[in-house]
């Protein structure tokens, strides 16, 4: 919505363009709407619309497939810092949501949760390690 000031014949009028389409205006004048119509020819915009076919998926495209784990979880460094406190040691039983170590980033202690629930199968860093960011921490 744009604001103008009009002074006509010595009137002040406070003048809102509220919606502009084609060769009509919605404006509003001292707090009165008006309808009006633009009498000069209205610049075409020289973008051109891109206009798509919807896409059609095939059947099972967009799925995802998910595996029955087994995997190996990494834990890897959310942001650089340095480790602070170590709170799991190999062989530990982790559910989703528990506090593997604290980091020390910016001044601040941070916690890394666990992701995923499993069982700890090798920590690659010691308390006082300096790590950047996606370095692998732990193993599960």
């Amino acid at each position: 919505m744009k604001k103008y000031k009009f002074t006509i014949q010595g009137n002040e009028y406070d003048v809102r363009i509220k919606d502009f389409e084609d060769k009509v205006a919605q404006i509003e004048v001292n707090g009165t709407e008006y309808e009006v119509e633009i009498h000069h020819e209205v610049k075409q915009s020289k973008t051109p619309r891109l206009v798509r076919k919807p896409v059609a998926q095939k059947p099972g495209e967009g799925e995802i497939a998910k595996s029955q784990g087994g995997g190996t979880i990494k834990v890897e460094a959310p942001l650089p810092g340095s480790i602070f406190k170590m709170l799991v040691k190999e062989g530990d039983t982790i559910k989703k949501g528990d506090t593997l170590l604290v980091m020390e980033a910016m001044k601040m202690e941070n916690n890394v949760l666990a992701e995923k629930d499993g069982v700890v199968s090798s920590i690659k860093v010691k308390e006082g390690d300096a790590v950047l960011q996606g370095d692998l921490l732990i193993e599960m």
